[in-house]
């Protein structure tokens, strides 16, 4: 079976990780500072607080910000459900605003028609969540300045989009947001096994996160109620949890880094060639946007159904009888039956549940073989023919 993604580890990789197996510290040790100063000094952040993954990243990145009860945070129904549930975690209302059909992300013309009704209802969210969906950008200029006007604050999920970049620069930078969160799952651009990273130029929040990530615990004298009895002693100075990294899988994550570029520039190959070799079928292959390069941690495609002789579910069951791992990627968060609970119902985000009926990730990763590709695009053309 062909996988949709995989992780690629070297023998650097290996050595990485075995030289904190054999030192003194294989958590909370120095590799973890080492991985957020690398990754921060890549992206061009001011600050990266490491975690055990992107949804505790998420999570912290919205306590940081005071989001609570009686809050509001908004996202995308297109992502994985991480994207809401860190809002739900923190007590507060989670709503969605609907994707646009060619990037796929957040539509901003949607996003601004309900910052103006919930301005109207007095309802405005205190967080929206842009996600970089596939690794590409969303057009964060553009919502940054609504963030300006309607004084919410911005977390973007960057989960797929390590290696991509916005106007030039890199995703993760917050030139236009407060927090950027990404995801070292096997599967993505680089990888820590389980892990993530939140970026941050602002270090009151770089503080808070790191102390939110080990159970709201600070040594510093400063921050603390009293005047410390001796260098023993810390204080739980507000409630946090243990979202830590530990040193063999920071480790492998700065060793990693080394590959972030060729990884990225090899995707690209590969959606080339299936860009150009798709070009005839009854198939919709993904936009890419003059203002970024995705990171393409996925490569989705969309079935035409007027021109199609198979749909999803059959072009899916096909190409997974033919050895080919395809999957799906998302189902709507707001028709998960937790979110249908809390009153959302299908046909509400009309783009989203578009994109999802037709919707099919095929294999992306770096060491996907010429071979492995070709066989792919055989078998697609096969069944599509």
């Amino acid at each position: 079976m062909i996988p949709y993604g995989r992780q690629h580890i070297t023998a650097d990789d290996e050595a990485a990780v075995l030289a904190v197996l054999r030192s003194d510290c294989i958590t909370q040790g120095p590799a973890v500072p080492r991985f957020e100063q690398a990754l921060a000094a890549r992206v061009g952040a001011a600050h990266g607080v490491a975690v055990c993954n992107a949804t505790a990243g998420l999570h912290i990145a919205c306590l940081a910000l005071g989001l609570g009860p009686g809050d509001r945070l908004w996202t995308s129904p297109n992502t994985f459900v991480a994207s809401a549930n860190c809002g739900l975690s923190c007590g507060a209302t989670v709503d969605f605003v609907d994707i646009d059909p060619l990037s796929l992300n957040i539509s901003v013309p949607a996003l601004a028609a309900k910052l103006q009704a919930a301005e109207a209802s007095g309802t405005l969210p205190k967080v929206v969540v842009p996600v970089h969906f596939a690794g590409q950008s969303c057009d964060m200029q553009a919502i940054h300045a609504l963030a300006r006007r309607y004084g919410f604050r911005i977390i973007e999920d960057a989960s797929h989009a390590v290696g991509g970049s916005y106007l030039g620069q890199p995703v993760g930078n917050c030139r236009f947001s407060d927090l950027t969160v990404f995801s070292f799952h096997p599967v993505k651009i680089i990888t820590t096994a389980e892990g993530g990273m939140v970026m941050t130029n602002d270090a009151t929040l770089a503080a808070r996160l790191a102390r939110l990530r080990s159970h709201g615990i600070t040594r510093d004298p400063a921050c603390m109620d009293t005047v410390p009895e001796g260098p023993w002693v810390y204080e739980q100075v507000e409630l946090g949890l243990n979202y830590r990294l530990t040193d063999l899988q920071a480790a492998l994550g700065w060793s990693q880094l080394a590959q972030l570029d060729q990884s990225v520039a090899r995707r690209h190959q590969i959606a080339r060639h299936y860009d150009s070799a798709l070009a005839g079928l009854p198939l919709v292959t993904p936009w890419q946007s003059p203002d970024a390069q995705s990171a393409l941690h996925l490569y989705p495609v969309q079935v035409d159904p007027a021109r199609s002789p198979l749909n999803r579910r059959q072009l899916f069951d096909g190409l997974r009888s033919a050895g080919i791992g395809v999957n799906v990627h998302y189902i709507p968060v707001h028709t998960q039956p937790h979110y249908r609970r809390l009153g959302f119902a299908p046909g509400q985000f009309p783009a989203a549940e578009a994109y999802y009926a037709q919707a099919l990730s095929l294999p992306m990763f770096p060491t996907l073989t010429n071979a492995q590709q070709g066989a792919v695009i055989a078998a697609l053309r096969q069944l599509l023919r």
